[in-house]
């Protein structure tokens, strides 16, 4: 039986990612972690700071972990921001999982990536899992060269590390986090507490977006395929659909008629600019079969379904 350290578990994806590994493996086999303590956690937390490399140390000895999910980092918005510091947690923490893995303290881990390190060079129309890869933020030259490190660390010392780049994520569990798609989130919560929003994005500003339980779905897919059928060791492009803000609001709209939304954008254009407006995942696909479960429409119509219970609205 695995035994499952999180990092950063009470992130956007950590919290829907340790629901699901406890339901998986059980609660005895999964330990939590990250600076923040959330509320009502699942198993075992533990208040961790995934700079410090003694104590994470501790916790994978002690705990005989063998599989290490670490979702610790900063992202686009945020980290443009802050450079040094994103670039720090964003990579040390890296070069620490992988080191201890090299002195054989783990077994496997899962890093994500993201499409962030695709640049305004890449191939927009469903960008290839192979292609031009010159990022503009430095979320997404710290991605880039994990994944290049993770592929590094396979290669020179056959480190099972495993990676997916993901799309803009919606989920209505987390708060948004300081990401160029979190709009995608926002909106949800201004459309059901006010009836407007105010759109840090251009209207037509197309995206590749996945509702968080299809990001579960492909990073517990991806951690149980066998490892010869793990072809890419950088990271695989996963997708779902795309969108636009004027696309998503137009279905908002259907379920919450007096729903408005305005445009006010920001330095998150830019990023945002940057990036692909659809995602080409044949080779997650045919390496592991992966395949999405929710359509824009299913998602939009959870989406305000689970909120309104949230929110009490």
């Amino acid at each position: 039986m695995e035994k499952i350290l999180i990092l950063g578990a009470a992130g956007q994806v950590g919290i829907d990612l340790t629901e699901k590994l406890v339901e998986i493996f059980g609660p005895e086999n999964v330990i939590a972690s990250d600076i923040k303590i959330p509320e009502n956690p699942k198993c075992k937390f533990l208040q961790l700071d995934a700079l410090d490399k003694k104590a994470i140390k501790e916790v994978i000895t002690k705990e005989k972990i063998t599989t290490v999910y670490h979702l610790v980092a900063m992202l686009s918005a945020t980290g443009e921001k802050n450079p040094l510091l994103a670039w720090k947690l964003n990579m040390d923490t890296l070069f620490t999982i992988l080191e201890f893995a090299k002195e054989g303290h783990i077994k496997k881990i899962f890093w994500p990536s993201s499409i962030a390190v695709f640049g305004p060079t890449t191939p927009k129309i469903n960008t290839p899992q192979s292609t031009i890869i010159e990022p503009t933020t430095i979320y997404g030259i710290s991605k880039y060269a994990g994944e290049l490190l993770c592929q590094w660390y396979y290669q020179k010392h056959n480190i099972d590390v495993r990676s997916v780049r993901y799309p803009g994520l919606i989920s209505w569990k987390a708060e948004p986090g300081g990401g160029t798609t979190d709009y995608a989130v926002e909106i949800f919560y201004e459309a059901l507490k006010n009836k407007s929003y105010t759109c840090f994005l251009k209207e037509d500003t197309r995206l590749p977006m996945m509702y968080m339980d299809d990001a579960i779905e492909a990073t517990i897919q991806l951690m149980s395929a066998d490892a010869e059928t793990i072809k890419t060791r950088t990271s695989y492009n996963v997708s779902a659909f795309d969108f636009t803000p004027s696309e998503l609001a137009a279905l908002i709209k259907k379920h919450i008629p007096d729903f408005q939304i305005h445009y006010l954008p920001d330095f998150r254009q830019n990023i945002a600019d940057s990036w692909p407006h659809s995602i080409d995942d044949t080779q997650a696909r045919q390496d592991w079969n992966w395949k999405p479960r929710f359509t824009l429409e299913n998602m939009v119509s959870e989406m305000l379904s689970k909120l309104s219970i949230k929110l009490k609205v």
